[in-house]
């Protein structure tokens, strides 16, 4: 778990957790966005790392799991950061059964489609995890 140092800048403090939960992650937002948002990402990296994920208090994995549950409830249009949000928590020590229960809780405030396409998410980053290893 990290600890939020203010003496330290959030950037850093961000990109050391975001290359930890989430290798690459920087350089993917940079080669997708910068020509059209410039800073972009920075700015995730600053302030979702930085700011949020990087506070303490909870650890890393329940952060996360936390972070798949809004996003499973939020419906289908958030399966791309979902996905991320689901190899970061398996990259910081969450089982797949954890997730799936994440998100099967996530049925009575999103309902049974969001749940459903939340796993149908879910099993293809489980694929590809196997299919790495």
């Amino acid at each position: 778990m990290s600890e939020l140092r203010p003496h330290i800048d959030t950037y850093e403090q961000g990109k050391t957790l975001s290359e930890r939960v989430n290798p690459g992650m920087e350089d993917a937002l940079r080669a997708r966005y910068e020509a059209l948002v410039p800073g972009l990402a920075e700015t995730v990296v600053d302030v979702a790392y930085g700011k949020f994920y990087a506070r303490g208090t909870v650890d890393e994995k329940t952060r996360l799991l936390a972070t798949i549950a809004a996003l499973t409830a939020l419906g289908s249009q958030t399966r791309p950061q979902l996905q991320v949000n689901i190899q970061s928590a398996l990259n910081v020590g969450a089982t797949e059964g954890e997730i799936a229960e994440i998100i099967f809780q996530m049925t009575l405030y999103g309902g049974f489609p969001a749940m459903i396409n939340a796993l149908n998410a879910a099993i293809e980053v489980f694929d590809r995890q196997e299919t790495n290893t």
